[in-house]
């Protein structure tokens, strides 16, 4: 994977970047849609929709881009960097993304936001496994330990969390809410290391531009796909019904809808820039040691239990995270150790 022009301090600050990004998306998220859920709203495909629905946003930093290369590159600045080729597998995978929205909206409208966790714990270790087969992700202890204490201690709160059903929902949509969202979270588990390989297969430059407009390409894709839901699901004509009879007010409910494709445009964003800048295993790793935090929120606002199995999952998952930017750091300190090594080597070698 080429990194066109970045430097090993600017792929950190841009990691940093992407994971405040990404933790803004990954604990509003969620809630937001539970918000939306709580408070009368009832409408899965459009739910499903507002994940993604806030693709048009891509546009302004692609436009700042644009004119940036404008200004150093001239009148050659191209308009767009995608190929027809990677915005083919782009698509397909957003159409992929929108049928595991529509999948995660359904389970979310069963289930309470702590439940969740085994949403987050599953798509882990199917991230880890998609990444080992797909892009060929080689693991170290650090990283195993990692993917083993964020999954167990996201485990336990799901598995901890069969009291908190929601009132009003029958056991029988309970587990299938649980069950679509273990299969959203192995669909998205593959996802991840899916970009990481257009990355990996590009043949050409990964710039910022191209990786926002690989997401650009497949927000819009989910966004078409659960278009077509919302059609066949007379969505659109009943909006204006469901925003009237909203608990919190009319005015409200559309402040609602646009705060939550804003926030869940964060979270898309935040991705693929955590795996453009480390990788799929580590974006993973992200959404799983944020999970705590999103617990926290969901405490605070909805005033969901906060049991002794939630802080023993938040010690977890902190360990996890901490054992895997070690393994890391150790990595890329190897790597630096090597390298002067190699220079002598090749150095010798030209000059025998």
């Amino acid at each position: 994977m080429e990194h066109q022009g970045l430097s090993t301090t600017m792929r950190r600050i841009l990691l940093l970047i992407n994971c405040i990004i990404l933790a803004v998306g990954i604990c509003g998220g969620p809630l937001m849609m539970r918000l939306y859920y709580v408070e009368g709203g009832s409408r899965v495909w459009f739910s499903s929709w507002l994940q993604t629905a806030g693709w048009p946003f891509t546009l302004i930093p692609l436009t700042i881009l644009y004119f940036y290369r404008r200004k150093t590159e001239g009148a050659n600045a191209k308009y767009y960097l995608i190929t027809p080729r990677i915005f083919i597998a782009s698509f397909i995978i957003g159409i992929v993304t929108g049928l595991d929205d529509f999948l995660y909206s359904w389970g979310g409208s069963k289930l309470p936001v702590s439940t969740s966790s085994l949403l987050l714990a599953a798509q882990l270790a199917f991230t880890a496994i998609g990444a080992f087969f797909i892009v060929k992700l080689k693991f170290t202890p650090y990283s195993i330990n990692a993917v083993v204490l964020l999954t167990v201690g996201a485990v336990l709160l799901g598995v901890r969390s069969n009291g908190d059903r929601p009132e009003g929902v029958t056991s029988k949509a309970y587990i299938l809410g649980f069950m679509m969202t273990l299969l959203a979270a192995a669909l998205y588990g593959v996802i991840l290391p899916c970009i990481e390989l257009i990355y990996l297969k590009a043949k050409q430059a990964i710039t910022a531009t191209l990786v926002l407009e690989i997401q650009m390409v497949m927000c819009f894709a989910a966004t078409a796909f659960c278009t077509i839901g919302m059609i066949a699901n007379n969505d659109f004509q009943a909006i204006s019904r469901e925003a009237k009879q909203f608990n919190l007010g009319e005015a409200r409910y559309y402040t609602v809808i646009v705060w939550t494709t804003i926030i869940w445009q964060c979270f898309f964003v935040g991705v693929i820039g955590v795996i453009y800048c480390s990788s799929s295993l580590m974006s993973g790793v992200m959404i799983a040691v944020l999970l705590p935090v999103t617990e926290v929120l969901a405490v605070v606002f909805f005033r969901e239990n906060f049991s002794g199995e939630k802080g023993l999952a938040l010690f977890l998952s902190l360990w996890g995270f901490v054992s895997y930017f070690y393994g890391e750091f150790r990595q890329t300190k190897k790597e630096k150790n090597k390298s002067p090594k190699s220079e002598m080597t090749t150095m010798r070698t030209e000059s025998v």
